[in-house]
């Protein structure tokens, strides 16, 4: 086994190379890693400590995986030297390639221990909260809310409606429309909703797969397209208009460093955007048979510098930014040029979003587990400070998703959860304070290392903690993994469905907590999940290369199919057409 350390303090690099006589067993790794060539380790650590003097400094490395993660703590001459290479390894200074024929600048060396990681600790997967705490919101507009755009009106949705009774109802006219003072049998959208909530995805087919892990994948919010970006620095658009993916347009992306991280498109559907390990956003126009695609300089003041997250403004005049030097970008793409650049997290900043139509009200998220709201209309880079603060995560956040009503948004976390918050309920600054310390405890890297059990078995609320609900039995681990609420109009945004590290798609029923569907079929991290806005489509993006679509099959009709066949029915495969569109 050989151990291959690389550092960049300030732009300077130095490596070595600590090698042992014979390999070490996996399941040995962790303990020769602290043991052996002791001497070799104390002559680095020295370096380290002369090179630093009494503290570390921010890495300007830029660490080729997404997320630094990991403690802000100040360190002294006499501090302990495997305590030294902990924090170094945490925050991105360092890297461990476990691989005796490994190539320093190759940026796979790392992900290789990583996945043999992750196949270790696949075998765990964290079940539901059995009993779920519905004490906040019971009481809350959330729940009233929901319940009527849902169909649900005043019953428990855990009692969910048969479809002969929906069918009943719908005769008498309960969930149809008025029409001149009378009942229709044409449905309400909520009525709708009734049965977007009993047919639930279930049925797996797989639409593409890709050569590399694919790390982005979602439906442009008509409908009409969807959009990939995969490692392998191609970004492929397929026309959706008609219940189908034709493959329109491919795109190979420019300036990439590790991977694509992030795309969208803008709200009429002309154009999209993404970014990587790059100073720049890069702009690519949808239709047309020529390419038009622009590098939109941010103009940042680290070396090594990436994007995690951006958005488009609901005007499409704008673009919003959050990136690893810890500051929130805006872009104008009126003037063509970076209007803002604001300190905004203490820690890299992993997901931003609009709270509705206006794009006024602004949401990021970060390492330092904190999801922070900002007003557009009074940001300034000589006093940047947010309207509120939403705190109660024990770790970095990885994602942001708005419902879109100025009011409710989730954020999904690295301490293994998804909250739910209210606009009106910000947390008191003591909440900031036992969130920042909470994640200043965390001692462990989620890129490779297995989930502390504590971070699933712990049910205890941090203080000043003012999330609605609590959402538990998905694993975050390796990339930022998404969360979303589910459509409006099919579902009346009943459910709450994430990706997770051990390849499944995991949906929850937003008001009970619990998990009413889990969709297994990946070998991969599930990344990125997309519902179709209007058709019972869900799109699960992972990290095995392949982009699948999950539609209803009722489970009575596939038993008997099976039973007489006596074989268990095949996984589909669905066929991508290539086409132009002008």
């Amino acid at each position: 086994m050989g151990a291959n350390v690389s550092n960049s303090f300030g732009g300077r690099r130095q490596q070595r190379r600590v090698r042992s006589d014979q390999q070490a067993s996996s399941s040995s790794l962790s303990s020769r890693r602290t043991s052996q060539s002791s001497s070799s380790i104390s002559h680095f650590a020295s370096g380290v400590m002369s090179a630093f003097g009494s503290r570390v400094d921010r890495s300007e490395n830029g660490n080729e995986y997404e997320t630094s993660g990991g403690e802000r703590n100040s360190l002294t001459s006499n501090a302990d030297l495997s305590g030294v290479l902990q924090y170094l390894i945490r925050r991105g200074h360092i890297r461990l390639v476990y691989d005796v024929y490994v190539d320093d600048s190759d940026d796979e060396d790392m992900y290789r221990h990583s996945m043999r990681s992750t196949q270790r600790n696949r075998s765990y997967v964290p079940s539901g909260d059995p009993m779920p705490d519905t004490s906040i919101i019971d009481q809350s507009d959330f729940k009233q809310i929901t319940q009527l755009q849902s169909g649900l009106g005043n019953k428990s949705s855990e009692k969910v409606p048969s479809i002969m009774a929906t069918l009943r109802d719908r005769e008498y006219g309960l969930l149809g429309s008025k029409v001149g003072g009378r009942s229709s049998l044409c449905l309400q959208n909520s009525g709708k909703c009734v049965f977007g909530g009993i047919f639930l995805p279930n049925k797996l087919s797989t639409i593409e797969q890709y050569p590399s892990k694919a790390f982005c994948g979602f439906f442009a919010k008509d409908g009409m397209s969807f959009l990939t970006a995969c490692q392998d620095c191609i970004i492929r658009l397929y026309d959706t208009r008609r219940g189908k993916f034709h493959l329109r347009k491919t795109v190979w992306a420019r300036d990439v460093g590790w991977s694509i991280l992030d795309t969208d498109i803008s709200p009429d559907g002309e154009h999209f955007i993404y970014s990587s390990w790059s100073e720049c956003i890069h702009i690519c126009n949808v239709y047309g048979q020529n390419e038009a695609h622009e590098a939109l300089p941010l103009n940042p003041t680290e070396r090594r510098f990436c994007l995690f997250s951006l958005r488009f403004s609901l005007d499409g005049k704008e673009i919003l930014g959050g990136a690893n030097d810890e500051c929130l970008y805006i872009y104008d793409l009126q003037l063509n040029s970076r209007v803002l650049r604001i300190k905004s997290h203490d820690d890299d900043v992993n997901s931003v979003t609009f709270a509705d139509q206006s794009s006024q009200i602004l949401f990021s998220a970060g390492d330092d587990g904190l999801c922070k709201v900002w007003d557009r209309r009074t940001l300034s880079e000589s006093n940047p400070r947010a309207v509120g603060i939403f705190a109660g995560h024990s770790d970095g956040i990885t994602y942001i998703d708005s419902k879109e009503d100025g009011r409710h948004l989730i954020t999904n976390c690295k301490d293994q959860t998804i909250k739910l918050w209210d606009m009106r309920s910000f947390s008191p600054m003591h909440g900031a304070d036992a969130t920042r310390k909470a994640v200043s405890k965390q001692n462990w890297d989620y890129r490779w290392q297995a989930v502390p059990r504590k971070l699933y078995s712990n049910r205890k609320k941090l203080e000043g903690d003012t999330s609605l609900m609590t959402y538990r039995g998905h694993s975050v681990q390796q990339t930022l993994i998404r969360c979303r609420f589910s459509p409006a109009f099919t579902t009346g945004q009943r459910f709450i469905y994430t990706g997770c590290a051990s390849g499944r798609v995991v949906i929850f029923d937003a008001l009970t907590g619990t998990i009413v569907k889990t969709l297994s079929g990946h070998r991969a991290c599930v990344r990125d999940v997309s519902w179709h806005p209007m058709s019972p489509q869900l799109i699960s993006t992972s990290w095995d290369g392949s982009i699948c679509e999950w539609s209803y099959i009722d489970e009575t009709l596939r038993s008997e199919i099976e039973d007489s066949n006596g074989v268990q029915l095949p996984k589909a495969k669905r066929t991508v057409t290539s086409q132009s569109f002008e």
